[in-house]
């Protein structure tokens, strides 16, 4: 039997536990530093083993209160917690714009709570590009939760399927049109309802809507997703909302739902990346390449249609 290849400094130290290199590596990761690239390859094979829970849903439901509730709830469970928390970019800086603010309640010197604020810097989709990594350097630094908090781009917010393996939709009582929000997308990716702010009026009547709409839905794989009350200012609901997410986990692994999901979001993840790559690859050779400048010049003169350059890049690539 081959005995696995030792594990890089960096990597050790993150496996250990250490927080400094933990936060050095998705900073790398983040900015597009190849030197995670080799931290990444040797912790994969410790990853996949802890719950990843997504928060998603519009600004202003309460997500990063409910966040920081949940953290409460599972240390005093005895349970640490790795946090990612998608905050929108500075059209000028890049870097996150909430990231400075205080967002997470947690004990002073608490080290079984690692909280980082990342940047969307537009990524489609609610989520960082580097998000899946960030989280995946949780698993591997040995938290028993990673909570991802999406940041509330409403109808985009839909990539956190692609992360987690149970994602919670939060939403609040006098929304606006609950039965459009979910149509827009969010209602397909829900393994668990949340509606937040519970203390204020309408809370009833929202949750009898999501039940009807919940009724009407066939499900994913034969799960229905559970409606759940709370709020962080009473507080209360919390344990309810905890227990959904881990009523939900079981069934993953009781149904072999699980594996097929992690197939599909692994395959997904592959074609993304090989996707990006030939995208940055062709837009470099189109400013470099004498041939494909032409090609362009071609299109921007309407003697040739994008989509017939376009095909033409296509067979250059696949070759004879």
């Amino acid at each position: 039997m081959t005995r696995p290849a030792p594990l890089p400094p960096a990597a050790r130290a993150i496996v250990r536990g250490d927080a400094r290199a933990l936060a050095r590596a998705i900073s790398a990761v983040e900015n597009g530093d190849s030197s995670a690239d080799p931290i990444l390859r040797a912790i994969y094979p410790r990853t996949g083993k802890v719950p990843v829970v997504g928060l998603a849903g519009p600004l202003g439901v309460g997500k990063s209160s409910l966040v920081s509730a949940l953290v409460g709830y599972l240390r005093g469970q005895g349970r640490s917690v790795g946090v990612v928390a998608v905050d929108p970019s500075s059209p000028f800086s890049g870097g996150s714009v909430l990231g400075d603010r205080i967002r997470l309640e947690r004990a002073p010197g608490d080290e079984r709570v690692f909280f980082r604020s990342m940047a969307s810097r537009g990524a489609v989709g609610g989520v960082a590009a580097a998000t899946r990594e960030a989280a995946r350097l949780l698993d591997a630094a040995g938290f028993d939760v990673v909570l991802v908090e999406t940041v509330g781009s409403g109808q985009v917010d839909l990539a956190i399927r692609q992360i987690a393996s149970t994602r919670v939709v939060v939403l609040v009582p006098h929304l606006g049109d609950e039965v459009q929000t979910l149509k827009a997308g969010l209602f397909e990716i829900a393994d668990v309802f949340c509606v937040n702010k519970s203390d204020l009026p309408g809370a009833e009547i929202a949750q009898r809507d999501l039940a009807e709409l919940v009724a009407l839905g066939a499900g994913h794989d034969g799960w229905r997703p559970p409606i759940v009350a709370t709020s962080t200012v009473t507080p209360s609901g919390i344990d309810r909302l905890w227990a959904a997410v881990e009523a939900h986990q079981r069934f993953l692994d009781s149904s072999g739902v699980r594996r097929t999901a992690e197939r599909l979001r692994l395959k997904e993840e592959i074609v993304g990346r090989v996707r990006d790559e030939l995208a940055a690859e062709l837009a470099d050779r189109l400013d470099r390449d004498p041939e494909l400048r032409e090609l362009l010049d071609r299109v921007v003169a309407r003697t040739l249609d994008p989509r017939s350059a376009a095909e033409r890049l296509l067979r250059s690539l696949r070759g004879p």
